[in-house]
């Protein structure tokens, strides 16, 4: 399993339109192979803005590779973008390689 994260610092006043954006977008990730998951997260909030990130799961590496060296990726990312001062800064993205995987269903 492999993860990769988004983190993004979002303004104080956009939370609401960046959720939208990410509610009303079409990912096309269900179309890519080794996909397994998304998740957009909301985490505390800080002085000057409130953490979010963005989480997906793939079977392997190298299905998260392709998947940013797809048309895909390039369509998913060419779509409407943030109100100017949504963000503070650039997104940091976090790659994981899972080591220990424990899920439970309730």
């Amino acid at each position: 399993m492999y993860l990769a994260m988004n983190r993004f610092k979002i303004s104080h006043g956009f939370e609401v339109g960046f959720e939208e954006l990410w509610r009303e977008r079409d990912s096309y990730l269900k179309d890519v192979p080794g996909f397994e998951s998304f998740a957009l997260l909301k985490g505390g909030s800080e002085e000057d803005h409130t953490l979010y990130a963005s989480h997906t799961i793939w079977k392997s590496e190298s299905d998260f590779k392709n998947w940013t060296e797809s048309d895909h990726f390039r369509k998913a990312h060419a779509q409407k973008s943030a109100e100017k001062g949504t963000y503070l800064g650039h997104p940091k993205l976090e790659l994981f390689e899972a080591v220990l995987v424990e899920w439970y269903y309730f």
